[in-house]
Parts: C-alpha cells; sequence; structure tokens
C-alpha cells in the first residue's frame, strides 16, 4: 500500500515529505521510498514559530493559529507531492505527520510534569485530501512513563539490524540522536538517545555571522581551526553529564545558547567559531558513545543520516575521533540521508495502522510497549453511508 511521511525538525529547514510503498509489519516490513522532497517553510511561518519559542508565555491566540497554519503548512505539502506524482488523497492508505515540536519536557521538575506538544493540526490534511492522518507520536510513549523520544529506533531496527554486527545509526539534523542495533546474536538490546546538538547551533552561528541557513558542505568549518579554550568551555554543557535515557533540543540548545556562546568568544575569527562549533558536535557524539556504547560492546561502524551528512568537515572530525569504527552515510548504502526521518514515521504509522506498538522502551524509558499516534479520520470516507441512512 502507498503512504506517506511528514516530518518537521528542530532546525525548521522545512517539511520532509515522503512518498512511499510499504507491505508487512513487524520484522516482516519492506519499504520502499517512491519520491522525497522537502518544502521549504516560508520565512514568515518560520520567524513565528521561533518567536513563540522564544517566548515564555506565548499568547494563546498565536499558539492556536499556529497549530492550524501548520496544519496548512503539512497539508500543502501532501498537496504538492500528490500533484507531482498524479495522485490524489484517495491513493493512499494513510500520512503520518510528526508534527513540528513547540516543547518537549522529557523529565519532571519541581513544577513541571513530563510532557511534549507537537503542532500542525491533522484534520487540516486529512479534511483536505480525504485521508487518514495518523499524528501525535510521542504522547502514549510518555503517558507510559517515556520521554516521547527517540521514536525513530524502531524503524531503524527494522532496516538496519544486523546479525554478527554492532551498528549506530547517528542522526544530526537540528538535534544529534543514536540508535545502538547489537548484533542480533550478543542478547543486547536496542537502545537510543541524544548524543547532544546536531546541525541547530551551527545554523544558528552561520545564520548570525554569514547570513546564510547553514555551512553548505561544512566549507566555512574547513577554513577554519578548533579553538580549543571554547571548545572546553562547551563541553561543560550540562547535558553532557546526563546518563541515558535523555533527550535534548531547542531548549538546551537553541537560539539564546548559541548567543551566549558567540558573545563570550566574540574576539575569535568567524571561521574558527564555525570551526568549533562543528568539532563540538562531533565530539559530543564520540563522548557519548564513551560513556554509553564502548563499556558494553564493540562497535563496527555508524552510519550517518540527516543533514550533517553533507557536512564534509563534521564527517572529517568524526573519522578523526572514532578510529578504528567505519564511519558510512545513508548515501554510501544506496539510502537517502534526507529521507530517512520521514520515512520512519511511514513505518511508525504502519504499525499503528495494523495495531501494534511502536516505541522502544530501551530507547524512550517507557515502562511498557504501546501503540503510537492518534488517528484523525477521512471525514469524507462514509459520506454516502450516512446520507443512506438520513
Amino acid at each position: 500500500m502507498l503512504a506517506m511521511g511528514l516530518m518537521s525538525g528542530t532546525s525548521l529547514d522545512g517539511v520532509d515529505t515522503a512518498l512511499c510503498e510499504i507491505t508487512g509489519f513487524g520484522e516482516e516490513s519492506k519499504i520502499t521510498l517512491i519520491d522525497f522532497e522537502t518544502y521549504d517553510f516560508p520565512e514568515h511561518l518560520k520567524n513565528k514559530v521561533k518567536r513563540i519559542l522564544r517566548n515564555k508565555e506565548p499568547l494563546l491566540p498565536e499558539l492556536t493559529s499556529l497549530n492550524f497554519e501548520l496544519g496548512m503548512l503539512f497539508s500543502d505539502a501532501v498537496g504538492k507531492m500528490l500533484e507531482k506524482n498524479k495522485m490524489t488523497g484517495k491513493d493512499l492508505a494513510f500520512v503520518a505527520s510528526h508534527g513540528q515540536t513547540i516543547y518537549h519536557q522529557p523529565r519532571d521538575t519541581d513544577s513541571l510534569l513530563r510532557s511534549t506538544l507537537q503542532l500542525g493540526e491533522p484534520a487540516v490534511i486529512a479534511y483536505d485530501h480525504h485521508v487518514d492522518v495518523y499524528a501525535n507520536f510521542r504522547v502514549m510513549d510518555m503517558a507510559a512513563g517515556g520521554e516521547g523520544a527517540p521514536l525513530v529506533p524502531y524503524s531503524e531496527e527494522i532496516l538496519y539490524r544486523e546479525d554478527k554486527m554492532t551498528v549506530a545509526l547517528q542522526n544530526v539534523g537540528g538535534i544529534g540522536n543514536v540508535t545502538i542495533l547489537p548484533a542480533r546474536t550478543s542478547g543486547w538490546p536496542v537502545y537510543a538517545f541524544d548524543t547532544g546538538p546536531g546541525n541547530m547551533v551551527i545554523d544558528e552561528a552561520m545564520k548570525q555571522l554569514y547570513s546564510k541557513s547553514y555551512d553548505e558542505g561544512g566549507k566555512i568549518a574547513l577554513s577554519g581551526q578548533v579553538d580549543h579554550e571554547m571548545l572546553a568551555h562547551l563541553l561543560e554543557h550540562p547535558y553532557l553529564k546526563m546518563s541515558y535515557p535523555k533527550t535534548t533540543g531547542r531548549e538546551d540548545f537553541g537560539e539564546s545558547y548559541t548567543n551566549s556562546v558567540l558573545q563570550r568568544f566574540s574576539s575569535l575569527k568567524r571561521e574558527d567559531l564555525i570551526a568549533t562549533l562543528t568539532y563540538f558536535t562531533a565530539k559530543t557524539i564520540a563522548l557519548s558513545y564513551e560513556d554509553f556504547i564502548f563499556p558494553k560492546m564493540r562497535l563496527d561502524k555508524v552510519i550517518i543520516g540527516g543533514g550533517g551528512a553533507h557536512n564534509k568537515a563534521l564527517l572529517s572530525y568524526l573519522r578523526e575521533l572514532l578510529n578504528g569504527v567505519e564511519v558510512l552515510t545513508q548515501e554510501d548504502l544506496g539510502f537517502s540521508s534526507d529521507a530517512k526521518e520521514a520515512m520512519a514515521f511511514v513505518i511508525l504509522g504502519n504499525e499503528t495502522y495494523h495495531g501494534r506498538p511502536s516505541n522502544v522502551i530501551g530507547a524512550t524509558g517507557a515502562k511498557t510497549p504501546v501503540i503510537l499516534g492518534s488517528l484523525t479520520k477521512n471525514p469524507h470516507a462514509d459520506t454516502k453511508l450516512k446520507r443512506g441512512r438520513e
């Protein structure tokens, strides 16, 4: 059957839209990517999201409107992909939408409960395209005592786990996260956690220093030198000292954090700032492996996905820091780094479609496996039936 996955991450680059064919479920799942596009976030909408993220007390009318504005953005992405492939929503079994994370509180505090909020009203997609929509994938895991993230490990276990080799799937989006797939013969369960910043801090620095949205190919970082005083300061971040399961986001590594770092080290050359921030991302990945993987098992290879897979400086730093471990990208295996997470939500949606749990408790810390996602039904599906009974 055909299905579509939507993903909008912390970097706000755009709406990743994957049209896939998927058959089976669980370990028998087979998925083929038919088409993939990233549709740009309109600048005014990106600014509105960022403004609300910066505001500790966002206005309720703005927040409520944003939910529907993002729903329209995601619906437009679905429409463009359908039109491109000469299809309609009736050709799809479902759309699986991650939504846009506005706030994620993975752990209880003195005043806040563990909770999460993703916006992008699924009813808009369902109504516009006459299709069932699965959304709000994180909340049931949190209800079951988990952190609601990361969710991608389920799809990675299905697609990448090997019998005799331990594989790490390292995503470098706005945030870095890793899924460890121990060899099936090892007896170790799959587990995962956020390694720390991915592209988020680098991208914000590029915006402020170069008026560019990202460091294309890592060219700026490759032209600079790593400043070790700045690096030492960055590595004092409290998130890096936490044990897993753990997740992070814009709350820890967003615009305010980047501003404080750039102000503190404003005397450095621009290219050295970018080089150091890029090395910081690589170093946080390597340190997390030293803390949470290497003491348990040998790591045979790392597969890099997400936008960071295109950053040659980051890949070079990782190969240097992970000496003895094969470091590959999704493209090296014939896959798409950019499409990986949108495809993952097709897999998660497929499990929900079949009434099967898809959280990995070793990744999220949930008490039990649970079925993820809320279903918004195609509102047009039973129109003729209802009219016939009137």
